[in-house]
């Protein structure tokens, strides 16, 4: 329980959810409405004196109540969502502890949350900052965990990601720090199951988890989408055989068909390691969707007696009774080539997703993941994700 209050008064400090008065008579009943609302949240602040219609949520602990002073309180563009993941399951055949072996079946629960932060300036820019908080199970990570399975430790709050968003000319363009390069990326995919075959293939091509990352996109209002990303290691930007990576996207998307394709390189030693990515999707009249994705690397001679990787990928997901079901194979995580063969690894995997209700989502999950040689056996994991938001 000292984690959820913590979690509690992180975002009190931060001004984003304040206590009651404790006078009732000073308590605006409707703004509690409004504040309770789960859709979004509006901060509200004017600076005009002469404007004394607007109460708003103040950060210093004086709660929602009618005032005319606005000193503390956050613009009236800033707006605040929050999300919550809890996921329990168990697996075989994965060794998650020092003391237990291969996994065997060990049962483990996880966390993750999220509060997400988004200001304009202008009324077409933004500014988004992540603040993210979880713990580990490392048995689920396939579950893909808000805030939970990306947290470097057990019960931490960290920032994510803070990126500014801007038009530059007909253009979109961004800048950030710890936020993904392909940031603006179109990826030609409808599946979303596993944390591993949701990357429908498009696994290094489609950049991510740099340090200092930018980025520009253009839609050309005709289905036809284009941009390109950047990411650079902290400690030495843009410095030769610093891990930095480059990319590129083009795609095509309509309600019933799209295709993209991704090209990235990426700075390794001395040498540079390129990625193609292949992504196609086409839905059906009946809701029935079909996804698919490919993507080859050469790794530029760096790595002994390899020089290629491979990934695929096929799924299905559609409407079915009151939520999504869908079921995907692919090579889990990329193979590589080792001498003259390319070892495959395939995962299977299907999922049903369920809306219980606006803000709260249920999502079952059971796969499959081939043993890498014969002296491993296959994992095997069943698990439960439930999120909500609000």
């Amino acid at each position: 329980m000292k984690l959820f209050q913590r979690l509690l008064i992180a975002p009190a400090a931060l001004g984003l959810i304040s206590p009651l008065a404790a006078n009732a008579n000073e308590v605006n009943l409707n703004e509690i409405e409004n504040y309770l609302n789960p859709e979004s949240i509006e901060f509200v602040n004017s600076f005009d004196d002469n404007d004394l219609n607007k109460t708003p949520l103040l950060a210093g602990g004086e709660g929602l109540v009618d005032t005319d002073s606005y000193d503390g309180g956050f613009s009236e563009t800033t707006t605040a969502s929050f999300s919550a993941d809890f996921g329990i399951g168990a697996v075989d055949g994965k060794d998650v502890t020092t003391t237990v072996t291969d996994g065997d079946e060990v049962l483990q629960a996880a966390y993750g949350f999220q509060i997400d932060l988004n200001t304009s300036f202008t009324g077409e820019d933004s500014l988004d900052i992540s603040l993210d908080a979880g713990n580990t199970g490392a048995a689920l990570g396939e579950l893909d965990l808000t805030g939970g399975q990306n947290t470097a430790g057990a019960d931490l709050l960290a920032v994510d990601g803070v990126s500014y968003t801007f038009p530059l000319g007909s253009a979109t363009a961004f800048v950030g720090d710890n936020t993904d390069g392909s940031m603006l990326f179109t990826t030609a995919c409808t599946y979303g199951g596993s944390n591993t075959l949701d990357d429908c293939a498009n696994i290094t091509a489609g950049i991510t988890g740099g340090g200092l990352s930018i980025g520009a996109a253009y839609d050309f209002d005709n289905g036809f989408t284009t941009a390109v990303g950047a990411q650079f290691v902290e400690t030495g930007i843009a410095t030769k055989g610093n891990a930095d990576s480059w990319a590129a996207n083009l795609a095509y998307t309509t309600d019933s068909y799209g295709a993209s394709i991704t090209y990235a390189m990426v700075e390794v030693g001395t040498g540079n390691d390129t990625f193609t990515a292949l992504n196609g999707y086409y839905s059906f009249d009946n809701g029935l969707n079909i996804s698919a994705g490919y993507e080859i690397g050469d790794l530029d001679g760096h790595v002994a007696a390899a020089d290629e990787t491979e990934a695929y990928f096929i799924g299905i997901n559609g409407e079915v009774g009151p939520g999504e079901l869908g079921a995907a194979v692919g090579t889990y995580g990329k193979m590589t080539e080792s001498g003259s063969t390319m070892p495959e690894q395939l995962m299977y995997e299907a999922y049903y997703s369920y809306a219980v209700n606006d803000g709260m989502t249920i999502k079952p999950l059971i796969y499959t993941v081939e043993a890498a040689d014969a002296t491993d056996k296959d994992e095997t994991g069943i698990m439960v994700k439930t999120s909500f938001s609000f």
